[in-house]
């Protein structure tokens, strides 16, 4: 049997953008469902199940294509930081469920130093089933350009 350890895995991204990190968190904690008018290659919709938009414990269902293929994740919100610019969930059902125990997303934007544009930190923290299960590294280019499609909406609303 495998050591559990080696079924744990993190992957970190950070996409450099032009849009302030407080309009790209606000994009992800109040109105995620604007994400598929500016990503409509990658993602399909992105309805409320359960409570409020930007709330702690609030569920969202996403419906996105991840290697050509439509794909489902019901995700619950662990955490909204808007000071920080923090905004985490879990993926509690869906395709991502089949393959791993556990599947955190944690995205927090960041103000460049130069005072233009925003780093964003995408951390993904996740618990294979098996080792049998890859690594998501195909996710690493779908969040990068969900995040390029997410700034250029944002600039386009200026």
């Amino acid at each position: 049997m495998a050591e559990p350890s080696s079924l744990l895995g993190k992957l970190e991204i950070e996409v450099e953008i032009k849009a302030s990190a407080e309009k790209f968190h606000h994009m992800f904690a109040e109105r995620p469902h604007h994400i598929p008018k500016a990503t409509p290659g990658h993602i399909k919709g992105c309805d409320l199940h359960d409570g409020e938009w930007g709330k702690v414990g609030s569920i969202i269902v996403w419906n996105y294509v991840h290697d050509g293929e439509p794909k489902v994740a019901k995700d619950i919100i662990e955490a909204v930081d808007r000071e920080k610019n923090l905004f985490k969930m879990r993926v509690i059902e869906g395709d991502l469920v089949k393959e791993y125990k556990n599947f955190v997303l944690t995205i927090q934007a960041t103000p460049k130093h130069d005072g233009s544009g925003s780093i964003v930190h995408w951390l993904i923290e996740y618990e294979k089933i098996s080792e049998e299960v890859a690594h998501p590294e195909t996710l690493v280019q779908l969040l990068t350009e969900m995040s390029q499609g997410i700034d250029e909406h944002l600039l386009t609303e200026e």
